[in-house]
């Protein structure tokens, strides 16, 4: 159902996740993410955040991890908690709207009773009415990156008509990450020709020379405070994405410089010094002890949805989830250089129960109407529900690979680890815009390619010491690359080179000597290869098997065997803590 822009703004100041002063780095757990749109404003500063929205401009459905593993060091902290781990510890009741945003706990039924989730016309409608309470002089609206890229419009579009999004949603400030995979020269004519926003980055610079790309911090009045807003792209980027893309650009996270720009704006009178980031929500936390003298960090990369704040050496850390579906609000109160008071609300963005801003609804109708009949074409039917985040499996990437294993006529096929995409529920006709969903990037060939047994081994050793490495500071983001015609044990704990065993390739040990046919994509894995052979697009050959095939039911059972966690989640015969 659909409540009205006034009942909704009535229902968003009925009452308040205030904490008084001498409590504000103490009694987090009282707060009530229950209260699904209530909100008692505090002090004069109001910063709304949002985060790696991949292009998703409409509703969706998008199911939290069913298992999101890491070093056991990180196991149940903020940034790995999922299911019931996840819901004990934020205090959310299971069957609510709340646990159908939070975790994949009976997500189908769920999804059945509230619907989809996001669209940028629901997020301006929340937006909008949040400026109307406080005043716009008392709000600063910033984004986190992985904005740009992630579905066709925005890949089609090179990435303009979700700018022209964010400006219609008044977005003030943003960093980037996969924005950059569009090239260092798109990159520059959307910033500094189409953007209305500040595009902000400390830890992107030049190679030769040192100079920075873009401006490392802006200094906004915010509500009579001065509040000064750094950045950091994602640190990674060179080394997670092509680097041709960025050649003659460096990342790095750059903490010395940092300390820097703290001090810097901190010498120039601001009040209350912010990171926009997209380092991730875990790498933000181990900043935090690094750089003295930031007050918030706005994390994103990792797409975590934290209904209450991490505080780390009086550093507030959020983070607002993915995909649209969250939009994040943070009120400060500042007095004498020092934040005294402050409340967080993480709003779902439920789209059936706010109504859509006309005005960026009717833009985001332009933006796709040259499109629609394209991407509305409905290519076939699933039995099952298809949906891409987990550690190690997930169904929607166990039909692309069955696709391009059909298509390369190849042994093994490995899938990158992306953590964007859409859900479907069973039953649910599959769309090309679906399929674009999961697989719009500007690199999306698929290559057929030979590697050795040893050289297969290494490979998934080293994914996953990006993945499960026990310090933030070298995980590089993303899940872990899943494999068709390869199945594995795995023991996170282990030391680095040593936690991948049983490795069997189509029912048969993994020979170290022998040459495997082997098809991938989104990646330079085929460099690492003999004989490689670019194919078709991932996202080609993925439309024509499903019209071919008509009807897909991938098994929900993982093929990797977790050896030193205990969870009981349903993907895998492994268990989590």
């Amino acid at each position: 159902m659909n409540i009205s822009r006034r009942e909704l703004f009535h229902l968003a100041a009925i009452a308040g996740l205030s904490l008084a002063a001498e409590d504000v780095f103490a009694k987090l757990n009282d707060l009530n993410p229950e209260k699904l749109f209530e909100f008692k404003p505090v002090g004069n500063v109001t910063l709304l955040h949002i985060c790696d929205m991949h292009a998703h401009l409409k509703p969706l459905y998008w199911r939290e991890p069913s298992t999101l593993i890491s070093a056991r060091e990180l196991i149940g902290t903020p940034g790995f908690l999922c299911g019931k781990a996840f819901l004990k510890y934020y205090g959310i009741k299971s069957n609510t709207m709340r646990a159908y945003f939070d975790t994949y706990i009976g997500f189908e039924e769920l999804a059945k009773k509230y619907g989809k989730m996001g669209g940028v016309a629901h997020i301006a409608t929340l937006v909008k009415q949040i400026k109307a309470e406080r005043g716009n002089d008392k709000v600063l609206f910033m984004d986190s990156g992985d904005t740009w890229q992630g579905t066709a419009i925005g890949l089609f579009t090179k990435g303009l008509a979700v700018v022209e999004a964010q400006n219609a949603l008044g977005l003030d400030i943003m960093v980037g990450h996969w924005e950059y995979t569009y090239g260092k020269d798109r990159v520059l004519e959307l910033v500094n020709k189409h953007l209305k926003a500040e595009f902000i980055s400390q830890n992107v610079a030049d190679d030769m020379w040192g100079d920075l790309i873009f401006k490392p911090y802006t200094i906004r009045e915010v509500g009579g405070v001065k509040v000064a807003v750094i950045g950091n792209s994602f640190p990674y980027t060179p080394i997670a994405n092509p680097k041709e893309f960025t050649e003659g650009w460096t990342f790095g996270i750059q903490p010395e410089r940092l300390q820097k720009f703290v001090d810097e704006v901190r010498s120039k009178g601001a009040d209350v010094v912010v990171l926009l980031s997209h380092d991730g929500f875990t790498l933000d936390q181990a900043l935090a002890k690094m750089v003295k003298g930031i007050d918030v960090i706005l994390s994103g990369h990792t797409h975590d949805p934290a209904p209450k704040p991490v505080i780390v050496n009086n550093t507030i850390i959020v983070i607002a989830g993915s995909h649209g579906k969250y939009l994040g609000r943070l009120d400060l109160e500042v007095k004498n250089k020092k934040i005294t008071n402050f409340a967080y609300k993480l709003y779902p963005v439920a789209s059936n129960f706010i109504k859509p801003d006309k005005e960026v609804q009717d833009l985001v109708n332009k933006l796709y109407e040259p499109y629609e009949k394209q991407l509305s074409e409905v290519i076939g039917k699933t039995e099952t529900i298809l949906y891409k985040r987990d550690t190690f499996y997930s169904t929607f990437d166990r039909v692309m690979m069955d696709a391009i294993k059909e298509e390369a006529d190849c042994e093994i096929v490995f899938n990158p680890g992306y953590r964007w995409g859409t859900t479907l529920l069973p039953g649910d006709n599959i769309t090309v815009d679906d399929v674009y969903s999961m697989a719009a990037i500007t690199y999306p060939d698929v290559y057929r390619f030979e590697l050795t047994g040893a050289q297969i081994k290494n490979l998934l050793e080293d994914v996953a010491d990006n993945v499960f490495n026990p310090n933030p500071l070298y995980q590089q983001g993303g899940d872990m690359s899943r494999t068709l015609g390869l199945e594995y044990a795995i023991k996170i704990s282990a030391p680095t080179g040593q936690r991948i065993s049983d490795i069997k390739v189509n029912g048969k040990d993994l020979d170290p000597n022998r040459t495997y046919v082997v098809a991938s994509w989104g990646g330079n894995l085929y460099k690492m290869g003999k004989n490689a052979k670019k194919l078709r697009p991932s996202y080609d050959i993925t439309i024509d098997y499903i019209k071919r095939v008509k009807v897909v039911n991938p098994p929900l059972k993982s093929n990797v065997k977790i050896l030193d966690f205990d969870c009981g989640c349903p993907t895998s015969e492994g268990k989590c803590l």
